[in-house]
């Protein structure tokens, strides 16, 4: 049987192999994308392709910010460079290194803790403005935890930006994919710790890949609203062309939330 602390486990020393490898998710940003973002021109990504609309963050000058399960190198010092307070919660070390390496290099202020993204117990209730959570949820096994933590330490009226995996792009049969094929095999609740036989499950593991866990969009979305907050703002993206799936639908779904003032 799978355990919460194997799936954090697991998914740690995956992530910190994709640093080792170079995935494209863990190469720190140019020193010139940092000089842009001091002079107030930025973009970053929740989801793989799609730039965030601006105006979902409002202006990020002197707010205090925190980057969720999004270390790397990429994000949280763009957030800096451009004049937010960071903190950046991440399961990997070698991530929060590629973050920790940007910030040295950039003379750039950063709060870099590593934890659960389903226990912020490092932080204060509403200690942020703003919450960053680009797709990374699909790398532990529950998610409702985590809306309810973003929401404890959001101020009200505080934002949360997320983007996460539409649990069907796990539902097909793996090998028939790459051929064009599209089958239904799997189904919901999927984990590739549980869903997969040992020897489909080789091909992550073999590779030190992580392996992902997919969230219902009722989990998703509406354990945001349970947790609080009032979705306000939606898009979907892809991995872009290339990508099988991508030809048919867009496999990723980025909100914009709001947490509700208490009664």
């Amino acid at each position: 049987m799978t355990t919460e602390s194997d799936v954090r486990k697991y998914n740690r020393e995956a992530w910190n192999h994709q640093v080792a490898t170079g995935n494209k998710w863990t190469l720190p940003v140019s020193p010139e994308v940092i000089a842009a973002a001091r002079r107030g021109d930025w973009s970053v990504v929740l989801t793989p392709t799609k730039p965030v609309p601006r105006e979902w963050f409002g202006d990020i000058q002197g707010k205090d910010l925190l980057c969720l399960a999004g270390s790397g190198g990429q994000q949280a010092p763009v957030f800096a460079a451009a004049g937010a307070r960071v903190s950046v919660l991440d399961n990997s070390p070698a991530q929060l290194g590629q973050d920790r390496l940007v910030a040295e290099r950039e003379g750039l202020a950063l709060r870099l803790v590593e934890g659960d993204m389903r226990d912020l117990s490092a932080f204060e209730d509403a200690s942020f403005d703003l919450i960053f959570h680009p797709c990374s949820n699909c790398f532990v096994d529950a998610v409702r935890p985590v809306w309810r933590e973003a929401a404890r330490v959001l101020r009200p009226g505080g934002v949360l930006l997320s983007g996460f995996t539409n649990p069907v792009n796990y539902l097909f049969d793996l090998a028939l994919e790459k051929q064009g094929i599209f089958t239904l095999k799997y189904r919901m609740p999927y984990s590739d710790f549980t869903s997969l036989s040992d020897e489909e499950r080789r091909r992550f593991t073999d590779a030190n890949e992580p392996l992902c866990v997919g969230h219902s969009l009722e989990d998703q979305i509406g354990g945001q609203v349970d947790a609080g907050l009032a979705v306000v703002g939606f898009f979907e993206d892809s991995f872009g062309p290339e990508d099988a799936l991508s030809r048919y639908y867009n496999g990723f779904i980025a909100t914009r939330a709001v947490k509700l003032p208490t009664r």
